[in-house]
């Protein structure tokens, strides 16, 4: 009786979450997929992700590889054959690589990429944001792999095998690997790269094992050479070990883009902690940023929420070191030199401007005051602010929108003061100059640009009225921060004036954006459904929005609300048509629009994701409310085709993470959020103010998409906006959904969001 009291009373602890005085941890990385959005390739995309095993932010990525060396397309869902585990630092397929090099176990001499490969099994592979786990067939290994923010521990079990070996691959143009068979260790550099950096640039790599090296040599192409150290074009090392069924063998693995010596400071991120110990300390980093949202809604949409938020904290990645004196420095991409401060790189801000960088500074500012310290020294280095940056300046995509993740911040005050004024005297650099070689960095045809008020369509600069839109906008941001820096009316109007821009490439006859000739005359023949031209990967259907500091004014364009609100309505409307003549075919993302069935809405690329929030701009909310359901319900899934598109190094996927909490921000550099349709039930936002946003959506269902009533901390609240004031005091969201439009609320004027012209 006594024995079955102590039972009970054990168990009643156990059940009111006492038991060690211990809370119980969410495991929130546990609802991610690192696999959401790898089944991609070039003529669609379903992500073009790959799963990234890393920590947030940081400086090396770890993944399984199923293609070649140097295919973009590294890991694909549908491929069945391992070739290595690589450290990688590829934002985007289409960017590619650097700073790369793999590991791979092997039984037997098997050196090149065909040969070594393994078939696996998704039925035998675990992708956590801080684990991976895989069962090689062909090989009889079990690898594991969890990371730093740059190093690795790798864990391999073996067969009973008297040439059990690890083959590493320091990849071609240009390669040094070198065996210290006493140290158990290996070193080498990687200088592959598809571009942004400068001649010296090396990946600086050490591994060391637990076990003694038993066999040793290094190869050349894939063939053995006879020696310790090699360099060439394309080396690696194969070492190897004679071990019993179900031996396991540890490496610790870190690089550094300094030197050795850095690359061996790196390695004691690992410290003293055992695999399972840097895999327990992984799982706790990513629950602690992952938590910063406590969301209840279907499982499904937990699982894309998370798996979104892991896609939306991995870019930009840190490129920053710390130094023996545990100050952080870096190697510069743009300059070849070792210089102090932070430095951020992989991120193309054509795509991240948009909600990416609003996200950081919305939940991780302190992350996000580092990146805009690494943002002036990349001017300090280069000249220029980055456009797109992996590792240094990419020619890449169109715009200056570098002055927006610059503006916002500063108008959040999020960046330290003593980067505020060099930071603006940065943004008027980039926005008056071009880089002399990548013409995607600063401002190509400012000269143009701020001489007419527009970029010609027929002088020769491709994409022309995609540029003019954006250089608006980002010359409204540099306006903002003006004021705020109290600098001279004049130089405050000049950039308010430009900021109109826009106006130059409305068409009233289209009511569409269009294309404008040097002599003032509209580009002829005009196509709205052509693809680039004078817009950027999409027609003028989709950047006559880009319009974000002045919808408005947009609106008075085109004839009023009503209009307006047709012009909307016809993206929807207008059947999935396309013109591709621009660039001799279908490229992806039109591919992607096409089979959506959502007219010409195209939300697998960035120029239109804002779009669907500007009916609360004119007076028919509920409208957003239903189409901004239809996308998340019908565009995202947890899955390996779970995308529509591009993912693009978390902005389409912060776009998710924003619009499931019922709000987006239109308008970086402005201080407002536009409303929209939540797709949680409940959710807990923890500020790092230490307030809390709490959010509930009754009676939400997938039949309930509209806004019958929001309560902004309690009171009944009729706006289309909100304000990131009042959210960083913390509040209370309360909204009541319905299937039924409330054709009431948001109508008046009074309601609408933020327009210059307003």
């Amino acid at each position: 009786m006594r024995k079955q009291f102590i039972l009970l009373l054990v168990l009643a602890c156990w059940g009111a979450g006492t038991w060690g005085a211990v809370p119980h941890e969410k495991k929130y990385a546990d609802y991610v997929n690192p696999l959401m959005g790898t089944l991609s390739e070039i003529q669609l995309s379903t992500g073009n992700t790959y799963p990234a095993i890393a920590r947030p932010w940081g400086m090396n990525f770890w993944m399984p590889q199923t293609g070649k060396m140097g295919n973009g397309w590294a890991y694909v869902y549908d491929h069945y054959r391992l070739r290595g585990f690589k450290q990688t630092h590829q934002p985007s397929p289409w960017i590619n690589d650097y700073g790369q090099f793999s590991i791979m176990p092997v039984v037997g001499n098997k050196i090149t990429e065909e040969e070594r490969a393994s078939w696996f099994s998704h039925k035998a592979e675990i992708a956590k944001p801080y684990y991976y786990s895989v069962y090689l067939a062909e090989h009889d290994i079990l690898t594991e792999i969890t990371p730093t923010e740059r190093a690795a521990f790798f864990r391999m079990t073996f067969p009973e095998s008297d040439e059990s070996r690890i083959v590493i691959d320091a990849f071609d143009r240009g390669s040094y690997i070198r065996i210290l068979p006493e140290e158990n260790k290996i070193i080498g550099y990687t200088t592959r790269n598809s571009g942004g950096v400068p001649q010296n640039f090396k990946n600086y790599f050490v591994i060391l094992l637990d076990k003694p090296l038993e066999y040793y040599a290094v190869w050349k192409d894939g063939k053995l050479c006879e020696g310790k150290e090699l360099t060439d074009n394309h080396v690696g090392a194969i070492i190897g070990f004679k071990t019993r069924r179900g031996e396991k063998i540890h490496a610790r693995v870190a690089s550094s883009f300094i030197g050795f010596e850095q690359a061996e400071r790196n390695l004691e991120e690992l410290g003293e902690l055992d695999f399972d110990g840097v895999k327990a300390e992984g799982e706790k980093v990513w629950n602690k940023v992952l938590g910063v949202f406590e969301i209840e809604a279907d499982l499904d949409q937990m699982r894309t929420f998370y798996s979104c938020l892991y896609r939306s904290v991995l870019f930009p990645r840190m490129f920053y070191e710390y130094g023996a004196d545990g100050k952080p420095i870096h190697y510069s991409p743009y300059n070849g030199k070792i210089l102090p401060g932070y430095l951020f790189t992989d991120t193309g801000f054509w795509d991240t401007f948009r909600c990416l960088f609003p996200l950081l500074n919305f939940a991780y500012p302190a992350m996000n005051a580092k990146i805009q310290e690494g943002l002036l020294n990349t001017y300090k280095e280069s000249g220029f602010l980055p456009e797109w940056a992996s590792p240094g300046h990419r020619g890449c995509m169109v715009g200056n929108n570098s002055a927006s993740v610059v503006s916002d911040a500063i108008l959040k005050d999020i960046t330290p003061r003593e980067y505020h004024l060099p930071l603006y005297e940065a943004m008027l650099a980039t926005a008056n100059s071009c880089h002399p070689k990548i013409k995607s960095t600063g401002r190509y045809g400012y000269e143009y640009y701020n001489k007419l008020g527009y970029v010609p369509y027929n002088v020769g600069i491709k994409e022309s009225a995609a540029r003019t839109l954006e250089y608006a906008y980002d010359d409204w941001c540099i306006a903002q921060v003006g004021k705020k820096l109290g600098r001279p009316q004049a130089e405050i109007d000049l950039y308010l004036k430009r900021s109109q821009n826009y106006r130059h490439l409305f068409d009233p006859e289209h009511n569409l954006m269009r294309g404008k000739n040097e002599d003032g005359t509209f580009q002829s023949p005009f196509n709205p459904l052509k693809w680039g031209d004078a817009f950027t990967e999409g027609n003028s259907w989709h950047y006559t929005w880009s319009v974000f500091h002045d919808v408005q004014g947009l609106i008075r364009l085109m004839g009023g609300n009503q209009n307006f609100v047709g012009m909307l309505d016809s993206v929807f409307q207008v059947p999935p048509l396309f013109d591709d003549s621009y660039y001799g075919g279908v490229i992806h993302e039109i591919r992607e629009m096409q089979i959506m069935n959502m007219g010409n809405y195209a939300h697998g690329n960035q120029p239109i994701q804002h779009m669907i929030y500007l009916y609360n701009y004119a007076g028919e909310p509920w409208k957003a409310q239903y189409w901004l359901r239809q996308t998340m319900d019908r565009m995202y899934r947890p899955t390996p085709d779970g995308y529509c598109g591009d993912e693009d190094n978390g902005q389409t996927s912060a776009w998710y993470v924003f619009s499931s909490l019922g709000f987006y921000p239109v308008c970086p550099g402005s201080d407002q959020y536009v409303l929209g349709s939540p797709l949680i039930r409940k959710a807990r936002i923890h500020l790092e103010n230490g307030k809390e946003i709490v959010i509930t959506a009754s009676d939400n269902r997938a039949d309930t998409p509209y806004v019958k009533e929001l309560k902004l901390n309690g009171k009944t609240y009729g706006k289309n906006y909100l304000r990131y004031g009042d959210l960083q005091k913390g509040a209370v969201l309360n909204f009541r959904m319905d299937n039924k439009p409330d054709r009431k609320r948001g109508i008046g004027i009074q309601a609408y969001p933020y327009s210059y012209s307003e």
